[in-house]
């Protein structure tokens, strides 16, 4: 069994090792400006338990974290939330954890009165991209906000929450 549950400081660890593992399975290099080139990935429960931010984890039974991913505030655009660092280890994907944590995610939105959500990602992640669709983002055809990412995210999209 698993359960989702907000970030706490003693996941810092675990959670910075599966994006780190992730990206490097999918060849997602600091080089290129992924996520794991963030300053902050070793210490993602302070980012994440600000004012109208959130991530969530997964956890098993035993309490080994398996992915997670979360929102914040789009630099540049304050009306808008970001899905940020979104990363599960092989064991839990297909499980359905993704759409649970964006589910969750637009509820979080919804409930601190924001209008949309806003990604970047890659085409290297096309079944999260696939999803995306399947949940009403769009795409767009340039970046908003400033995200900090490179043009590694070549991809974009937006999801207006009604």
């Amino acid at each position: 069994m698993y359960r989702i549950r907000p970030i706490q400081a003693s996941d810092n660890t675990q959670i910075a090792q599966i994006i780190r593992t992730v990206s490097s399975e999918y060849g997602l290099v600091a080089e290129s400006g992924f996520a794991v080139a963030d300053p902050i990935l070793d210490n993602l429960y302070a980012v994440y338990s600000q004012h109208h931010a959130q991530y969530w984890v997964i956890e098993s039974d035993q309490g080994q974290l398996l992915g997670g991913g979360g929102l914040s505030v789009l630099q540049g655009e304050s009306h808008i939330l970001e899905i940020q660092k979104m990363y599960f280890l092989p064991e839990i994907r297909g499980l359905g954890f993704a759409k649970k944590i964006l589910e969750q995610a637009f509820e979080f939105s919804k409930q601190h009165a924001y209008k949309a959500c806003y990604l970047e990602t890659t085409k290297i992640l096309w079944q999260a991209v696939n999803l995306y669709e399947k949940l009403g983002f769009k795409h767009l055809s340039e970046p908003i906000g400033n995200t900090g990412h490179s043009h590694a995210c070549e991809i974009w999209m937006l999801k207006h929450l009604d």
